[in-house]
């Protein structure tokens, strides 16, 4: 048995097609949607991220402001410009690009975005109603995984949902919407002991680690679903995931691949929130 392989490429480019089709018919209302992000510093990999989001959203007809600022700026001028995005009827989608320099609070800055333009889907207000199943902007990354696994017609229901991981931002929301879907959750994190243990009986490993090709084949039960979340580089610095893609190979019923897995759904993702909000935005208007 060889693994097959999931391509979030050629699912992610399924679903711009579909955001791209929505985005001409708002455009014949006079509406494009938008998405502003906001940059603090000069780090690298986030530059990268920001500029494959930009490059998204133009291909999609959808409009991209980016606010780039030293790291030395102040929080309250970062707050500043999050009210005025608030306040901008033409940007549908505020995302703050993380990490931030140490001297601005993360939470503060997330909480201070509008709820109705948070297509991260971090703000306490999103994070509440998506933990009670109510409508809400759902992060990226974990709702491209949802989407992964639907057009792969994995069924989550009844099975085991092992996530290795507790971040705010992929952890603990994938294992709270595997859980709606009526998966069982475990969640483990650096302080579990014995972690093959518990990601032997996962039908559905998540791997958010953040350490390159840790889970090998020891890890894994026979016919598991494997989704690798991690962006690492390898020791010839190639771009490498959490799973020793090749090891798992004969074991996994179902891998992701990285590069080519997880990350182009996370971004076709933001791009239909920010549609999302958009859309939402033209209903209103024709009630008012």
């Amino acid at each position: 048995m060889t693994a097959k392989l999931i391509d979030g490429k050629a699912v992610s480019q399924k679903i711009k097609i579909q955001v791209q089709q929505r985005v001409e018919k708002l455009a014949k209302q006079g509406i494009i949607p938008g998405l502003a992000v906001v940059l603090v510093g000069e780090n690298s990999a986030s530059l990268t991220y920001v500029k494959n989001k930009k490059k998204t959203c133009e291909a999609l007809g959808m409009r991209s402001d980016l606010h780039q600022f030293p790291d030395t700026l102040t929080e309250q001028e970062l707050l500043s410009k999050i009210d005025e995005l608030n306040n901008d009827s033409n940007i549908h989608g505020i995302l703050v690009q993380l990490p931030l320099p140490k001297q601005i609070d993360e939470f503060k800055v997330i909480s201070a975005i509008s709820p109705e333009k948070d297509v991260d889907g971090f703000h306490p207000i999103s994070v509440g109603n998506m933990m009670i199943g109510k409508e809400a902007f759902l992060p990226c990354t974990p709702h491209g995984i949802m989407e992964l696994l639907a057009h792969y017609n994995i069924d989550p229901a009844g099975k085991h949902a092992v996530v290795i991981g507790r971040s705010n931002i992929v952890g603990k929301p994938i294992g709270q919407l595997l859980l709606q879907k009526d998966a069982t959750v475990t969640y483990c994190h650096s302080k579990t002991k014995d972690l093959a243990e518990f990601t032997k009986q996962a039908d559905i490993l998540i791997a958010a680690v953040g350490r390159a090709k840790f889970i090998d084949h020891t890890f894994i039960k026979p016919g598991a679903v494997i989704i690798d979340v991690g962006m690492n580089r390898d020791e010839n610095g190639k771009l490498c995931g959490d799973v020793d893609f090749q090891d798992v190979q004969e074991t996994a019923s179902f891998v992701t691949p990285v590069p080519g897995g997880v990350g182009p759904m996370t971004i076709a993702m933001l791009m239909g929130n920010t549609l999302q909000s958009a859309e939402k935005g033209s209903v209103k208007t024709k009630q008012q």
